[in-house]
């Protein structure tokens, strides 16, 4: 069942969303550094002495927010598609209230009106409590599709003042610049090492804000949950984390060498660099705009994604194929779904084309993406069941195989070594944004619509009354569990009869019947 190309296909598209809305041992963990060296003294009025040198955020009533420090040096010159280096210290108090520049990115998915685009991107958002000392850390990585988003996007005061953490957002290469795998540059991966960079910044630095390095979770959506897999089995990963948040993260997704080679090589001809003796000098000397276009290992039509590469030195397996093995990192897993995973991209499909497939196209569709399978889906995910709506039953389709199972394997695959927490955000009313609610079937409970329930997303439409208290629910089980590495309430970790957490109205409950629901028997034989 060719279900790959999809998986890397809806982060790409998530992006357009954004556009528009923008442990074993976890409970005995020690932090002698921490302890030894506290938060610096004026983190309260908002001040902050990094290792690299003093920077001055903004102080706000229940919180205090430091934007745009560089963690690395500007990936330019000689250090474009290079492992990121130090950034070069400061002596003077550098301005932390601004965000710094997004990372280079595909603006045909998203022209970030009024946002600035840098290859000098590599850069931190930390958020802080008032009066915070030794707190426990939510390292967030964004999603986008590897090819767009930006750690400034999300706004976590919600997360830091009703939950009592510390949240650092982080910007990463993107696209071309991040993954390219061109063999005259290097295996890609580029974008992964400037994560592992931010995390050894945040274990260096994380004290000065009020946090504890030795009570990080690394949490992230989407591309962000992808490369969350990523970091559970990369070695240099190894112990920058005690806990690991996965939100919508399609982890059989990953590029091998020799695709991710093809396609890169493919790609330097297209930019005017083909000459395989002068393609790393062609290609540093381009100009960055050159490069906006991301690489496609991967695509369906004419949407395509770049990503981490497998079969490399920095990621030597496939992350859904070890995360069982004893070289994953044993630490407690949050992971999830939305009930309506890929409603979000039949409808992003459907406002560019303006297109409501019929229902004699439905075969056609299913046949694209499933190729020899597609009769078998067709039964299984029948027109009448789903009110003659393609859209929907195509989605329901793509939304068990390709994101509510392959979770449902990945928690039973890890639960045996470590606690896993399982959950589906099941609110079918959330507020979409205008262009959404255009479409001409329900969008539910679809990808990217439970972060507006964690983050205080800009111009995203009001919570309701119920909806906000679902918002309160969601954000105590997620800062307890970054707290330590459970979620509280009456949530029970995985095990052989899977509970998973529905995150509804009315408040949330287990409920078992997961795999019935999604069809996980029929995924497993496809």
């Amino acid at each position: 069942m060719p279900r790959r190309p999809f998986a890397h296909v809806v982060a790409v598209l998530a992006a357009a969303l954004m556009a528009v809305v923008v442990m074993a041992g976890c409970g005995t963990s020690t932090s002698t550094r921490a302890e030894r060296q506290g938060a610096d003294p004026g983190l309260d009025s908002g001040l902050v002495h990094t290792a690299s040198g003093p920077v001055r955020g903004l102080v706000a009533p229940g919180h205090l927010l430091f934007r745009g420090i560089p963690y690395a040096a500007p990936p330019v010159g000689n250090l474009r598609w290079a492992p990121p280096q130090p950034a070069a210290p400061w002596t003077e108090l550098r301005d932390a209230s601004d965000p710094g520049p997004r990372c280079i990115q595909d603006t045909a998915l998203d022209p970030g009106t009024g946002r600035r685009d840098s290859e000098d991107c590599l850069s931190v958002n930390v958020w802080s409590p008032r009066g915070a000392q030794g707190r426990p850390v939510m390292v967030w990585i964004h999603g986008g599709g590897f090819a767009n988003g930006s750690g400034d996007m999300y706004d976590a005061s919600w997360l830091v003042e009703k939950g009592d953490i510390v949240v650092v957002t982080i910007n990463y290469r993107l696209g071309a610049l991040g993954f390219l795998a061109h063999p005259s540059l290097g295996h890609g991966n580029y974008g992964l090492l400037d994560q592992q960079a931010a995390l050894h910044w945040v274990r260096d630095n994380i004290s000065r804000f009020g946090g504890d390095p030795a009570k990080v979770t690394i949490a992230g959506q989407s591309a962000g949950a992808m490369s969350v897999c990523d970091h559970l089995v990369a070695r240099e990963s190894a112990g920058l984390f005690r806990a690991a948040i996965l939100q919508s993260g399609p982890c059989q997704a990953q590029a091998n060498l020799s695709e991710a080679r093809e396609v890169s090589l493919r790609y330097a001809r297209e930019v005017g660099c083909g000459d395989p003796a002068t393609a790393a000098a062609c290609l540093r000397g381009l100009p960055a705009t050159a490069l906006e276009r991301s690489p496609s290992f991967f695509s369906i039509g004419d949407d395509g994604l770049s990503g981490p590469v497998t079969g490399t030195p920095e990621l030597p397996t496939d992350p859904a194929a070890v995360l069982d093995a004893t070289s994953a990192s044993r630490v407690p897993i949050l992971i999830g779904t939305t009930r309506d995973e890929f409603t979000l991209f039949a409808a992003l499909k459907f406002l560019r084309s303006g297109h409501a497939p019929t229902a004699a196209e439905y075969p056609e569709e299913l046949s694209e993406t499933f190729g020899a399978d597609a009769v078998s889906v067709a039964q299984h995910y029948p027109l009448e069941r789903y009110g003659g709506s393609v859209e929907l039953a195509y989605s329901a389709a793509v939304t068990d195989g390709v994101f509510a199972c392959p979770a449902d394997r990945m928690g039973a695959a890890i639960a045996p070594h470590s606690p896993v927490y399982a959950y589906e955000f099941n609110d079918r009313t959330a507020p979409t944004p205008p262009p959404l609610r255009e479409v001409p079937f329900p969008v539910g409970a679809s990808h990217s619509l439970e972060l507006r329930y964690l983050f205080d997303v800009g111009g995203a439409p009001a919570l309701n009354a119920e909806q906000q208290r679902l918002s309160d629910e969601m954000i105590a089980f997620w800062t307890e569990f970054v707290r330590t590495g459970e979620p509280g309430g009456d949530w029970q970790a995985f095990g052989t009869d899977p509970a998973w957490m529905s995150l509804k109205l009315g408040g949330s409950e287990a409920f078992t019947s997961f795999r019935d629901e999604h069809q996980c028997d029929f995924w497993a034989q496809n």
